[in-house]
Formats: C-alpha cells, structure tokens, sequence
C-alpha cells in the first residue's frame, strides 16, 4: 500500500478532481439505484392490481423510509387509476435514467480529467529525473528499459492507479445503496445471502496471489524487447551485412514468446476472479429465488410478490460492484509492479550534484587544471595522477594509444564524471565548488560520433541557442564550411536531417555539429576526434572548419592523425591512463620517446 499511496501523490491537486468526482458519483449512484426500486410499483400497476390498504401500509412506515413512503405514494395513484399511475412511473423512470447517465457522464469526466493529470506528472517526473542523471548512469543501464519504464511503465501506472481509485469509492457506495434497499425490503434474507462477498473474496485473493510476480516478469521482458528493437533498428546495416537477419528474428521472437507466456498466464489469473465471483452470486440469487419463491406462493411471511421482484432485481446487480473490486483487486497487482520500477528510476540519485552554496563560473579567463587526477571504471582504474595545465587561449593535445584514457580524460573536463581522487579547477575554483551548468556554458563539444536531431538543419545549428536569428546560424555554417552544401540541399536551412541524421554524409554531419559549436561561441573547445571517421576530403573541409573554431580558443583537442595537431602549444601523451610525455611537437620528436614512435608508425602507415 505504501507504493499504491506514494503512486496517488502524482495526482495532486486530487481535490481538485476528487471532490467533483464524488458528488457526481454519489447522485450517479442514487440514481441508478432508485431505478430499481421502481421495477415494484411497475409490477404492481401492470399484473398485481391495487394494493391491499394503502392508507394503512403507509402509517406501517417509518417517516425515514422514503422507499416506503414513494411506493405508499404510488400505491395510492394505483388504487384510484391504474393507467395514470403506468404514466406516472414512465415519466418518473425516464427522468430518473436521463439524471442516472448525466451524473454518470461527469463523473467519469471527472475521473478522466485525474487519469490524464496523474498521466502528465508522472512521466514529467520521470523524465525530468532521467535528463539529471548523469553520464555514466547510461553506461549502465539497457536504454530499452528506461524508454519501456517512461513509456509504458507510466502508462499502467496511471491507469491502474485512477482506476482502482475510482472503483475502490465508486462500487462500495454503489454496493452500500443496493444493500440499503435490500434490507428494507427484508433484512433476514439480506445478511443471509451477503455470506457471497467474503467467501468471493477469499477464493479471489488466493487465485490472484502471484500476480505481482508475474507482472514484474512481464514489464522486465517488455523492456527487453524494446530495448533489443531500439538496437537492431540502430544497427540494421550490421544485421544485414553480416546476414544475420534471421538470427536476430530468432532472438526477438524467443523474447517475444517468453513475454505472451507471461502475459497469458497473468491473463488466466486475472480472468477466474471475475467468473469465481459471478458464479457464487449467481448460486446465492438461484437460493433467494427458491426460497422467496416459496413463501410467497405458499402465502407464509410479509414478503409481497412487487418487492420480490425488485429484491431479485437488485440483488442481481450487487453482482456488478462485486465484479468490479474483484477485478481491480486481481488488476492491481500489474500497476503496483510497474509502480515500483517507475519509482525506482525517480529515487535513483544523480551522482552529480551541485552542492550547497555551488557559485556560478560568469566566465573563463586564465587556466584550466587538472591536479593528480585519477579515476576508476569500478575496480579498473583508468586514469592515474593526471596532472595538466591549460592555459587561456592556448590549443592543448592529448595523444597515445587507444584505450589510454584520453576519451575519460576529456569527459571529466565537462564534468560528465567526477574524478575518484585529485582535483580539476579552472580560473582557481576547484570543479565542486561551482555549479555544473556554469562550468558546461563555457565549453562547446564536437564528438567523433557527430549526432544530429531529427529536425531541421537550422534547429539543429541553433541548438546551443535557441533565440539565434538567421544571421547568425548563416554565420556560424559559413565558418564551419557548412554553408554551401547546405543551400544545395532541398530546402536549405530548412531540410530535415533525418532520424540521428542519416540524410547527410558523415563530413555534413560533423560540419553541422561544428557550426553548432561555433554559434554557442564558448572560450573552450573539446574536439574528441571530430576527423576520424571521415574520408579525406570530408577531413580536410572539416578540418578547416575546426581550424577556424580553434582560433582564439583554448582548445583540447584528441587527433587520431597526429599531423593536424603539430602546430598545437602543448601536446600531452597518455599511455595507460597517465601523462607520459609532455611539450610541443619539436620537443617530444628530440625526445625519441612514444610520440616519436607513433609519428613514425602513423608516416609508414601513409
């Protein structure tokens, strides 16, 4: 119930919703029950004739009996003109189903207007809490299940959450009503046949008790299949490449084969509660029947034959509330497990967070420093004791082997990580004391892997800022040498890039992300191998464009060709996560150490 009551917290303002829902609800339910009570005098007026006294009858009732004192009124109509008490009813029975469904309409509006609200909290929740998290959270996590948790998740969440709401108010008053008219019409045979709500929901209980278990299976598969559906479309070349299409069916099929396995034992469950409870109800109504029956064709008992038929009328329809908890009970347990895998993606803590009292970086103006900075992928440590001095407006190259670190490194200086010991401080203010945003506005990032919106190519320039006018993104593409290519495309600025910018060459691609980073101008670059993927002409016009993006920047640059960066101020070479060499080109070439080695490698390689 805990996790039940901290899912309904997403509905405030509940009142708002709540207190409309209910007063429609209770007149919706008044209703509705009113109009079985009118199947008596119908019968009355139509096969049984007038009554027996019913001025008599009438001073029978109590003055809080307003069951008894209508059917008293009616009666007396009967007694006078059978014809105009038929009209009467009619008239009565048709006002009563016009404000029956009217209430009913606006309650269930009203309860729609929560399961929309709940909805919309929820997923804003979640997703605000997802784009917090940190970097490495997503090194961790399969993203099919944090989409499956988001998207669907949610979904069940709202829906078995409002909706058990609804019925757990909605159907026990409904019940309370019916249960009021029967024990005004006999309260022997009502506690009696009442014996079929406990023992339904006894055998209910036990045939919905692994329903949790089974629904948590089911979400944990769904999230599987997203995921593995989000990977195949991402590598749908690779599949076919390496025709592998058919295995990868196979292991899409298995998953989707295990979840309808879930799905449909969870299913059966949930579809034995609701017969169990009819099938009793159905046995206890065929009992009243031979028993009222009975007594009152053999005469015995106060049990007139009118009231029998709305007793039997009625009770028929407690059947309906009944029905209506068992299966919310049964369906509760799928909402609850998906509760608890939305809730845990909620509490999961950002590893980085501004502390208290964090200050805000205004701007950049003498260094950036790392002091023995170390940092460990679980047990396996990465990077150990970096120390490096950036200067203002100097361009800083970190080169060595692959796997050295220098990717880690350069996610560090963004703060996408913290490192597990040492410090990194720019202008003298050590990382942790200021805030992360104010530390990412002075730097701008071109990654290897050049990632581009599904959006048009202007938006995706102005991406760093959003108020850009035309002027400026044309600028910001004509430094980028992405100007000319992009009038050539079919509406120009205006194009779509596709899904992740499948439209466009690699050398387009990174051309854009480089504009990107211009126009949000900071005073620091991180070039992660923004070349390495392109062919020669792409890298020459994007090198140009970095060029241009460089100049009087402080710039930290990765180079898999390590002839574009000899004219860098400061080249740093790592080796197994730590600083081996350091200086200027000419430097390290008298040096004769690794960079000298990997020059040479990479000139015999040409």
């Amino acid at each position: 119930m805990k996790t039940y009551f901290r899912l309904l917290s997403f509905a405030k303002p509940i009142e708002k919703f709540a207190i409309p829902y209910v007063i429609t609800t209770v007149f919706a339910i008044f209703f509705n029950t009113f109009l079985f009570t009118l199947l008596g005098p119908l019968m009355q007026a139509l096969f049984l004739g007038k009554c027996d006294d019913p001025t008599k009858i009438a001073e029978d009732k109590s003055s809080w009996d307003l069951l008894g004192r209508f059917n008293n009124y009616i009666d007396g109509i009967i007694a006078d003109d059978k014809i105009l008490a038929l009209k009467v009813i009619c008239v009565i029975i048709i006002g009563t189903v016009f404000l029956a469904n009217f209430f009913r309409y606006f309650a269930q509006r009203f309860m729609e207007d929560l399961r929309v609200h709940t909805l919309l909290n929820i997923r804003k929740t979640v997703f605000n809490n997802v784009m917090n998290l940190h970097v490495g959270y997503f090194n961790n996590e399969r993203k099919g299940d944090i989409i499956s948790k988001v998207a669907s998740d949610v979904q069940v969440v709202q829906f078995t959450v409002t909706n058990t709401l609804q019925v757990v108010f909605k159907e026990p008053l409904q019940l309370l009503f019916f249960i009021g008219v029967l024990i005004s019409i006999s309260a022997k045979l009502t506690l009696f046949s009442l014996l079929v709500i406990p023992v339904s929901g006894f055998i209910i209980s036990k045939i919905v008790k692994r329903l949790k278990q089974q629904a948590t299976q089911s979400h944990e598969s769904f999230a599987k299949m997203i995921g593995f559906l989000d990977e195949s479309l991402s590598g749908i070349k690779i599949i076919k490449a390496f025709n592998s299409t058919e295995r990868t069916k196979e292991k899409f099929d298995n998953e989707n084969r295990f979840y309808s396995f879930i799905n449909r034992k969870m299913a059966r469950r949930q579809q034995l509660a609701s017969p169990v409870s009819q099938t009793l109800g159905v046995l206890v109504v065929v009992f009243i029947l031979l028993y009222g029956g009975t007594l009152i064709l053999s005469g015995q008992g106060d049990l007139k034959a009118a009231e029998f038929v709305v007793y039997l009328a009625t009770f028929s329809q407690v059947l309906q509330p009944v029905k209506a908890l068992a299966d919310s009970f049964s369906g509760i347990h799928s909402g609850i497990a998906a509760g608890e895998r939305v809730l845990d993606l909620i509490d999961t803590e950002p590893a980085l967070k501004n502390k208290t009292g964090a200050e805000v970086l205004d701007n950049f103006s003498t260094a950036l420093t790392l002091q023995d900075v170390s940092f460990y992928y679980g047990d396996k440590q990465v990077l150990k004791n970096i120390n490096i001095d950036i200067e203002k407006g100097k361009t800083v190259a970190l080169v060595g082997p692959s796997g050295g670190g220098k990717s880690t490194l350069m996610d560090l200086l963004p703060r996408f990580h913290d490192p597990k010991s040492g410090a990194i401080k720019i202008d003298g203010h050590d990382y942790k004391d200021l805030t992360v945003e104010s530390i990412r506005s002075q730097m701008g990032i071109v990654n290897q892997e050049s990632f581009l919106f599904n959006d048009s190519i202007f938006n995706n320039i102005a991406f760093a800022k959003p108020d850009a006018t035309e002027e400026e993104v044309i600028a910001a593409a004509k430094i980028a040498n992405a100007h000319d290519f992009i009038l050539n495309t079919e509406n120009g600025y205006q194009t779509s890039v596709g899904d992740r910018g499948n439209k466009l060459s690699g050398g387009q691609k990174q051309r854009v992300c480089i504009a990107r980073a211009v126009l949000a101008n900071p005073p620091i670059m991180l070039l992660d191998e923004a070349t390495s993927a392109l062919d020669t002409e792409s890298e020459k016009l994007v090198q140009d464009a970095l060029n241009n993006l460089m100049k009087n920047r402080t710039s930290i640059v990765i180079a898999h060709r390590l002839s574009t960066i000899q004219h860098a101020d400061k080249i740093v070479v790592i080796d197994k996560g730590e600083v081996v060499e350091s200086g200027s080109h000419n430097e390290l070439m008298n040096t004769n150490g690794l960079y000298r080695r990997l020059i040479d490698m990479q000139a015999f390689n040409d």
